[in-house]
């Protein structure tokens, strides 16, 4: 399979925030994936629940063989691996959480699923910080 160019969103609210998305980005490269961009980090309020715990965001551009559900099973595992309990799309709500990654865009895939909606049309549409850390990748 060739390389697919793919936008991901990364956020953390726990801990050493800039840490642990600087240790996401290194695991999702350690997994053979190429990160050819990634913007500033950007400070934000949660969005959809309510905590004293301030996120750190990113947008990434990163080049993959895999697949768009290959992709998304080797971001899961390195959210559980870095301590993320609760996935909202299983808990049906938002938490605090130690490290978030969305896969925002996949080449111009348009694709759904009951795991993963390309593209993530929340972050596209409906998040001010996520149109903000993604305007100079769409």
């Amino acid at each position: 399979m060739s390389q697919q160019k793919v936008v991901l969103l990364l956020g953390s609210n726990l801990g050493d925030q800039k840490k642990n998305i600087e240790l996401a980005l290194q695991k999702i490269s350690d997994a053979g994936n190429h990160i050819s961009q990634i913007s500033e980090f950007l400070m934000s309020d949660p969005v959809e629940f309510v905590s004293s715990n301030i996120f750190c965001n990113i947008a990434a551009i990163i080049f993959t063989h895999l697949s768009p559900i290959q992709l998304l099973d080797s971001i899961k595992d390195i959210e559980i691996e870095m301590g993320r309990i609760n996935d909202s799309k299983v808990s049906g709500s938002y938490t605090d959480r130690v490290i978030d990654i969305d896969i925002i865009k996949y080449n111009e895939l348009n694709f759904k699923s009951e795991r993963l909606e390309i593209p993530h049309k929340k972050h596209l549409f409906e998040r001010d910080f996520s149109r903000i850390l993604l305007k100079d990748f769409i």
